[in-house]
């Protein structure tokens, strides 16, 4: 038996549990995953059992219990400094929780008008004016991340960090409604789609059979 277990819910539509698993796969680190079902009659009573928000996901390590994908990102980089990183330098890091954090609690519209489905194509869903600044923003703290500090590697702070994992759910939205980014930005997404753990993730997404229908064609 691993010495994790992480709770997550449907793969095609979960942003939240996306992050930490990233981060445990990538990572290299062994854990007991288990999914559940999401919009189901029982859905509420099965993630009680494991989650004190009642949300996904949530971590359990031992006797702990951790939820909030950021703060099992936290708990994870305390644990396992060489697999699970902020950027070394203070000053980086300080910006990289800093974008990360944004991400956590900002960006409303594109959530709600874009909700994460890793396998689908939606090219020009969504597009409204609150959605459009939000993808500006983002936009522009990637392009500042990259001329700043991604010197040492492909990600936004170079080698890949928990800010890259706080935004491979924006990576797959961008990919399934079509938007159109500027040369920088696209590099970018397309280095994090290619990531072995990001195919396993999508291809995995791709295999559910369990639906919800207000996210369907």
């Amino acid at each position: 038996m691993s010495t994790y277990t992480l709770v997550i819910g449907n793969k095609k539509y979960s942003s939240w549990s996306l992050r930490p698993w990233l981060l445990l796969v990538h990572g290299g680190i062994p854990f007991d995953e288990i999914r559940i079902a999401l919009r189901k009659p029982d859905t509420a009573d099965r993630i009680r059992e494991h989650s004190p928000s009642g949300r996904v996901p949530v971590l359990r390590a031992g006797k702990l219990t951790i939820w909030d994908s950021l703060a099992i990102a936290e708990f994870l980089a305390e644990r396992h400094p060489n697999s699970v990183r902020w950027p070394a330098d203070l000053e980086v890091r300080a910006r990289a929780r800093s974008v990360s954090a944004e991400m956590h609690s900002g960006f409303s519209a594109l959530r709600h008008n874009m909700p994460m489905h890793c396998d689908a194509s939606y090219p020009g869903v969504g597009r409204t004016p609150e959605v459009l600044a939000d993808i500006a923003r983002i936009t522009e703290m990637w392009n500042d991340c990259r001329a700043r500090f991604g010197a040492g590697g492909p990600f936004l702070f170079g080698t890949f960090t928990i800010a890259d994992a706080m935004y491979a759910p924006v990576v797959f939205r961008f990919r399934t409604y079509g938007v159109e980014l500027d040369p920088v930005c696209r590099a970018y997404v397309d280095t994090m789609v290619a990531l072995p753990a990001m195919q396993r993730w999508l291809a995995e997404a791709t295999a559910e059979t369990d639906l919800i229908a207000e996210y369907e064609p």
